[in-house]
């Protein structure tokens, strides 16, 4: 029985070639667009996992703004301080670089938010001055060129960046840029050294895509800002065996003392750093793929505006079915399987798309997208519920026709 009405179905919808593409069309969108955004927030998540892992789980971050309670997670987190100037200052990364128990500690000073190159202006790049110590803290190391070293060096008393391979490639069209020029907020500086190209997002570790980031000494940064700091964080790289809580302790001690003893920033381990950062990656992807998913409902709206059609269009088929024997329960199935097919079209045509977007993501990108078999899964069956859904209305309305007035009907 299934099977003739799969046939049935077949021969249907093929009759009608565009009415029924551009019914799939809402499903297709939509399957599209979940498995895409998941995805992407699954390749973000490990992105910023690796990030977070790679920096050792001896480095501490300090970030403006609290997170109450005894687990730190974003639903504790005041987004507030987050829009308010930083907190934080040179003070507090002198005070905790003092402590026995830290070894480097190393300042995000957001500076600008554009640079001028021999290619002409870049408006989306992160500017930001830091200290020698990042390098270290990051495991980061010159892909050509040098950066800069400590404070007492020369390089430091100089005008040099370290940029990004976007930056390279954007504002000098070459992949070794050094000793070329760029501008700053209207300041030259020499280009000391370029970063691999890595897989950045705005949610890495230092707040920014490293691939589009400037970095200058933390010195330069002051006179370019009139000593005015904007620190975004400053990571912490503790002893080899020093105890991390004692040192989490000692942070807050020394930050609330140069705070006046206001607690108005928050100490991260690696691990809650990642639970922070996973919550928030979380957050957005579940948030936009219940956008996304509207798509699927549109779809199935479509389903049943077609399928409505289609009935109307149909009645009398369905009056000579019913007068030769025909049962209301295989009427109400011959409709049913119609919109199940439409679905499961528009299914596979959407995960078809969805995986070589992903596929184009990687190779044209820095994007690295994640998709997973029960992302997959769960999609269809959503898309296929919203489709059997959708499809009872005029499957009832097909089966409920008295057959003396269906056979009336043109």
């Amino acid at each position: 029985m299934w099977s003739g009405n799969l046939r049935n179905a077949l021969s249907s919808l093929r009759q009608s070639r565009w009415r029924t593409t551009f019914t799939m069309l809402g499903i297709i969108i939509g399957v599209v667009s979940v498995v895409t955004i998941v995805s992407l927030g699954d390749g973000l998540k490990r992105q910023v996992s690796g990030q977070i892992n790679q920096l050792g789980k001896n480095v501490l971050t300090v970030r403006p703004g609290t997170i109450d309670g005894k687990h730190k997670s974003i639903s504790n987190l005041n987004l507030y301080s987050y829009l308010a100037p930083s907190t934080l200052s040179l003070q507090d990364v002198a005070s905790i670089q003092n402590l026995p128990s830290i070894q480097a500690a190393a300042p995000i000073d957001f500076v600008s938010a554009s640079a001028t190159g021999d290619d002409g202006q870049f408006g989306d790049v992160f500017v930001a001055g830091t200290s020698p110590g990042l390098w270290d803290i990051l495991h980061e190391r010159a892909a050509y060129g040098s950066l800069f070293a400590d404070d007492s060096s020369t390089d430091q008393q100089n005008n040099i960046a370290v940029i990004g391979s976007d930056i390279a490639t954007k504002l000098y069209s070459a992949l070794n840029p050094v000793g070329n020029s760029i501008k700053i907020n209207g300041q030259s500086f020499t280009i000391y050294g370029v970063l691999p190209a890595s897989a950045g997002s705005l949610l890495s570790v230092t707040g920014a895509d490293l691939n589009s980031s400037v970095f200058i000494p933390e010195s330069a940064a002051q006179n370019l800002t009139n000593n005015h700091s904007n620190i975004l964080q400053i990571f912490a790289q503790t002893k080899p065996g020093a105890n991390l809580d004692s040192s989490v302790k000692a942070i807050q001690q020394a930050v609330s003392t140069s705070h006046n003893g206001v607690n108005d920033f928050t100490v991260l381990k690696q691990n809650e750093l990642l639970a922070v950062s996973d919550q928030l990656v979380g957050t957005v992807t579940s948030f936009m793929s219940g956008i996304a998913a509207i798509a699927l409902v549109v779809g199935g709206i479509g389903i049943m505006n077609i399928l409505l059609v289609s009935v109307s269009e149909r009645t009398r088929e369905i009056g000579i079915r019913k007068a030769i024997g025909a049962t209301n329960r295989q009427i109400l199935n011959q409709f049913l399987v119609e919109g199940l097919v439409l679905t499961v079209g528009g299914s596979v045509i959407g995960i078809g798309l969805a995986m070589l977007i992903n596929l184009l993501l990687r190779l044209y990108s820095s994007w690295r997208p994640v998709v997973s078999l029960p992302i997959i899964i769960l999609t269809v069956g959503i898309s296929l519920a919203a489709g059997v859904l959708f499809s009872i209305a005029p499957a009832l309305k097909a089966a409920r026709k008295n057959p003396i007035d269906a056979l009336r009907g043109e």
